[in-house]
């Protein structure tokens, strides 16, 4: 019986492959070794420290190991190979390399360019985390994803170019890439992450493929000097906060495709002068084009059945509006501060007015609402005519309440 056991414990391991060394130094590198498929990983020392590679400037990677006679094929670099390597500034990947791991080379605060081979397919979340001396990277055609935080906060990486062979963009993939004034999406790209170009403040334009069905939240947020961006007609949703202070925006084209504004989406685009919002939209998120000071116009279209909360807010340059009959609700504090504001027709499917929802627009002297009743709404002491139904009537203090049709 124990013989038995022996031999299958025996099959066990020789069919799921052996690790025979674990943080072997072989040369320079430290390496895990698999004696089934005679494939080496490169790996830090047996236990990670702060201190791993103290000294290492350059870090050429070889195609092959050898081992106590044995060959092993060097395949990919590990999670955590070369973290905190802060004295390295080259690195040589060699084609046999197919992965790059989780924070494979985080806070390499010294590393100034890679090439990455045709051979590597996947690159690891936190991949490059942090090397904020990095310059210019190269992405093969061979890379299908790139992982969540992979260039975060390289904040002297200029240009990327994003290959059609990768079909997703992780979460704030390049996130406080500072200098990346430009940047190419390949055509495969199906979603750009949350966050995935947050505060990218030197970026002037991008171009979104038509393979992109959704732009997450906060995608390009704090990209201050993005001054114009072209969504296809392949987007369906656009995420909170999306392009949430990208001040330098002058123009956008939002495509008949797109369902939903999230909330904060265009917030404090302070240069934005006019947008058009198509009839496939149903709902304008809240705080959506807030502070979007040098909006002019605005027509909302018949699809649209809630205008959220401060959705306009801060307008203080909008000089029209046009809200359809689709419209039931209108947030709270939807149109405050719209100070250019000088007249409002409300249509007669809205049935609540939230607090303050014209609350300081100090221009608007008329108020058309063809309601059943007004409920009580203040529209501020300077309205001088109402027109209530087919009624003008004049309303004391800006209150219309007690009054009939």
């Amino acid at each position: 019986m124990k013989t038995k056991l022996f031999s299958f414990f025996l099959a066990l391991a020789a069919s799921v492959g052996t690790i025979i060394a674990d943080g072997t130094k072989i040369g320079d590198l430290y390496y895990n070794l698999n004696s089934t498929d005679k494939t080496a990983e490169v790996t830090y020392e047996l236990y990670w420290n702060p201190t791993n590679y103290n000294g290492l400037t350059t870090a050429n990677i070889p195609v092959s190991v050898i081992y106590r006679g044995t060959t092993y094929s060097v395949t990919s670099i590990g999670d955590l190979a070369f973290r905190h390597c802060s004295g390295l500034t080259s690195v040589t990947i060699p084609n046999s390399v197919t992965s790059i791991g989780q924070n494979a080379f985080s806070v390499c605060s010294s590393l100034t360019s890679v090439t990455i081979p045709n051979s590597v397919t996947n690159i690891g979340e936190g991949a490059f985390y942090y090397c904020s001396s990095l310059t210019s990277v190269t992405i093969p055609n061979s890379v299908t994803s790139i992982g969540y935080e992979a260039f975060y906060n390289c904040s002297s990486l200029t240009s990327v170019t994003i290959p059609n062979s990768v079909t997703s963009i992780g979460g704030s993939a390049f996130w406080g890439c500072s200098s990346l004034t430009s940047v190419t999406i390949g055509n495969s790209v199906t979603s750009i992450g949350k966050s995935a170009f947050y505060n990218c403040s030197s970026l002037t334009s991008v171009t979104i493929p038509n393979s992109v069905t959704s732009i997450g939240g906060d995608a390009f947020r704090g990209c201050s000097g993005l001054t114009s961006v072209t969504i296809p007609n392949s987007v369906t949703s656009i995420g909170a906060y999306a392009f949430d202070g990208c001040r330098s925006l002058t123009s956008v084209t939002i495509p008949n495709s797109v369902t939903s504004i999230g909330s904060s989406a265009f917030y404090g685009c302070s240069s934005l002068t006019s947008i058009e919002i198509p009839n496939s939209v149903t709902s304008i998120g809240d705080n959506a084009f807030q502070n979007c000071s040098s909006l002019t116009s605005v027509t909302i279209p018949n699809s649209v059945t809630r205008i959220g909360w401060s959705a306009f807010s801060g307008c203080s340059g909008l000089t029209a509006v046009t809200i359809p009959n689709s419209v039931t609700s209108i947030g709270p504090s939807a149109f405050s501060g719209c100070s250019g504001l000088t007249s409002i027709e409300i249509p007669n499917s809205v049935t609540s007015i939230g607090n303050n929802a014209f609350y300081n627009c100090s221009n608007i002297t008329s108020v058309v609402w063809n309601a059943k009743n007004c409920n009580s709404y203040n529209f501020g002491s300077q309205v001088t005519s109402f027109i209530f139904g087919n009624e003008v009537e004049v309303i004391p203090a800006g209150i219309c309440s007690g009054m009939t049709v």
